[in-house]
Order: structure tokens, then sequence, then C-alpha cells
């Protein structure tokens, strides 16, 4: 997979193209087209885009740390 930083990370407001679902993967097509995924999406459309040549830019990493911050215990309630 080719992978680059690209100009700004994806945020909320970026949505998968196939789903509608928060965008993790920003795909730059070669020839200047950009497509979004969100992270299931993403996967599955690797290996086609990697034999497309295109740049790819991979956020999903942020769902594993989302995960293990919402599996963290719980803080104590106030005494």
């Amino acid at each position: 997979m080719n992978t680059t930083l690209a100009t700004s990370p994806l945020n909320v407001a970026d949505r998968c193209d196939r789903c509608g679902a928060q965008a993790y993967v920003r795909v730059m097509l070669a020839n200047g087209g950009e497509l979004l995924f969100c992270a299931h999406h993403g996967r599955e459309h690797t290996p086609a885009l990697n034999s497309a040549e295109a740049t790819i830019q991979d956020e999903s990493d942020r769902l594993h740390a989302q995960q293990a911050r919402s599996t963290s215990s719980p803080p104590s309630p106030p005494s």
C-alpha cells in the first residue's frame, strides 16, 4: 500500500463514499481524483487501489485508540 500524509487529517465531516460512515481512509488517484472510505471499505478496496498505484492516507489506527479509551475502566464515583 502506498501511504503518505495528505494535506489535512480526516475529520468527522469526512464520510465514506460507499456507505456514509465516518471516513478513515483517503485515496488520491493518479488522475487527481479523491475517494474517502470507512475502515471497512478501505480494507476491502486496498488490493485494487494498490494495483492502480493510488496514494492512500490510512488513519484507521485512530479506531484502535478510540476502542482502547472506551474499554478502559470507568472512573470511580465521587465519595
